[in-house]
């Protein structure tokens, strides 16, 4: 039995990766970010908790990273600052955890030897795209802070596989929905809203265009990946090869919900004007190719799924509809 370590593991995907890798044989140690409450985030909702070691700690710190990486395999590194709004106001945060906090797994990685570490990148790092589909060859453009450090933190990444060959790949997941997202992503703002009774349902620009990915095959993207020789060295988007409008997502949730609600703008949740990526398509051939990865749920049968899960009383009033979350 292989033991794999997951950082971020109480946030959103890493919680739904640490349960996809309990099922299939793995020991799972995963990294909740410390706090005096004892809290592990998402990690308190999953179903296998008892299956895991949950481990209390921050990337931030490079002798805890040593401490943690001791006898692991595979390394997922999921851990990071990810709120676009939030790092207008907070940058240096992103510098400390997103890049630093990569160093420091890379730096023990590959101390302790460990045999593979598949580090998160971001569709963000792409910006407004310049060609689409986006494969891995397109330019990158740091239209947030956000994105800049996530840039940052691949390119140190991948120079620990071109100084050291520690053996790595970098996971480029586009935008991943399904159930526990944040709420200050737009697919749980709508349904949140509407499940909350609203009658208009409050959003930024509906015109952007993304590649929305359900978490269940993201994941199962980076475990592809983890598992193919052929992806080491290698920068990997993971996606649907599939485009749809913010404002179109609107209307699929609305028809699915059987809802009538009106949207209307609010300022405070539209980006900077030059900072805004208008178009997010994937192009997801070099995943296929290298690990025959095929994404299995549609645009609509994700929705239904987490639509499902955020309707649930126990689920919606983790959730507060009526706060614009940075």
């Amino acid at each position: 039995m292989k033991t794999v370590l997951v950082t971020g593991a109480d946030g959103f995907i890493g919680s739904h990766l640490t349960e996809l890798l309990v099922r299939e044989g793995y020991r799972v140690k995963a990294l909740s970010q410390y706090n005096s409450f004892n809290y592990w985030g998402w990690l308190e909702d999953i179903n296998c908790l008892k299956e895991i070691e949950v481990l209390n700690g921050d990337v931030r710190d490079p002798h805890y990273c040593k401490h943690i990486t001791k006898n692991v395999d595979t390394v997922y590194h999921l851990a990071a600052l990810i709120a676009i709004p939030y790092s207008y106001v907070a940058p240096d945060s992103y510098v400390d955890t997103n890049i630093i906090g990569t160093l420091n797994i890379c730096q023990a990685a590959l101390e302790n030897n460990v045999s593979r570490v598949v580090h998160t990148s971001t569709s963000e790092v792409y910006g407004t795209a310049q060609y689409v589909p986006i494969d891995e060859n397109h330019p990158l453009q740091p239209q947030s802070p956000y994105s800049a450090s996530k840039i940052g933190a691949d390119a140190m990444a991948m120079s620990f596989y071109n100084a050291f060959d520690l053996p790595l790949t970098i996971a480029r997941p586009f935008n991943t929905y399904g159930p526990r997202q944040s709420a200050r992503a737009v697919i749980p703002t709508i349904i949140t809203q509407i499940a909350a009774g609203k009658k208009q349902i409050k959003l930024g620009d509906v015109s952007p265009t993304r590649d929305f990915n359900y978490v269940a095959d993201t994941c199962c993207g980076f475990l592809d990946l983890a598992n193919s020789d052929k992806a080491v060295g290698q920068t990997v988007n993971i996606g649907s090869n599939y485009e749809i409008t913010v404002g179109d997502t609107l209307n699929l949730i609305k028809e699915i919900m059987n809802s009538d609600v009106e949207f209307i703008t609010e300022e405070q949740r539209i980006r900077p004007g030059k900072s805004e990526v208008h178009r997010l398509w994937c192009d997801n051939t070099k995943i296929r190719e290298l690990t025959g990865f095929e994404p299995k749920y549609s645009i609509r049968k994700g929705l239904e799924a987490t639509i499902e899960w955020f309707t649930k009383p126990d689920n919606l009033a983790k959730y507060k509809a009526d706060i614009y979350n940075v």
